[in-house]
């Protein structure tokens, strides 16, 4: 099976209505990601189908309205790839996306894509999330910050909760041990500022697998010494 047609089916069992311009937007995403991937690591996941449900749908899935107010700013933090960010702006049109990753070499990847779709308002920044957060152009400048993979919740929350405003929201992408995960992290979430308002378990086309989105509110400015300096959110967890 195609890509296009692997993601047009996933779309449809997962609800998802996408147009044809939007299915050739993640065609083209899908190529330059198998292009890449040949001459540096990006993704160990290469198949159409996979990919489909794995990367496109899976990032799709933290999408709520009510959570994404039109023209809203979005931080992807330790985007890699560009998941879930890049699959949010072509789904999405409207938001004012930032990628942010530590690596130059994801981070040409990144422009490239988003040159090639001709995206609109989408910044790609070279920082780890440490520094970046710490950085008053980006410090509690977003209406959402959005991550997936990169770490577990009480370490993501400290490179994330930071840079979302109070009023917004931190959305993490968690697998099989999400519930362990928001309980180990009840502490660090709060000490940032933060609090759990949904945990949403996600069934993906095909999938066995569990899955789920937390989203954390920002009730509160977070203090100035977070996050700490790189490396010491993975070394002593809060």
């Amino acid at each position: 099976m195609s890509f296009s047609d692997a993601l047009r089916q996933s779309a449809g069992q997962f609800a998802l209505i996408l147009s044809e311009e939007q299915i050739a937007a993640f065609q083209i995403y899908y190529t330059l990601l198998v292009e890449w991937n040949q001459k540096m690591n990006l993704t160990a996941i290469t198949d159409p189908e996979e990919v489909a449900v794995k990367h496109m749908i899976d990032s799709l899935s933290c999408y709520q309205p009510e959570v994404f107010p039109a023209g809203c700013r979005v931080i992807d933090v330790g985007t890699g790839a560009g998941f879930p960010g890049l699959p949010l702006k072509i789904m999405h049109a409207d938001l004012k996306l930032t990628l942010l990753d530590s690596l130059n070499k994801r981070v040409n990847f990144l422009r490239h894509v988003a040159d090639s779709l001709s995206l609109k308002q989408v910044d790609v920044i070279h920082s780890r999330a440490e520094e970046g957060a710490r950085n008053k152009q980006f410090r509690e400048q977003y209406d959402v910050a959005v991550s997936r993979a990169v770490a577990r919740l009480n370490v993501l929350a400290e490179l994330c909760i930071p840079f979302v405003k109070p009023g917004g929201y931190f959305i993490a992408l968690k697998g099989a041990q999400f519930q362990q995960e928001v309980e180990e992290a009840g502490r660090a979430i709060q000490v940032l500022g933060g609090e759990v308002a949904q945990v949403r378990p996600v069934k993906l086309p095909g999938l066995e697998d569990i899955r789920a989105v937390v989203y954390i509110k920002k009730v509160r400015t977070t203090p100035s010494t977070y996050p700490r300096k790189p490396g010491q959110p993975e070394k002593k967890p809060l």
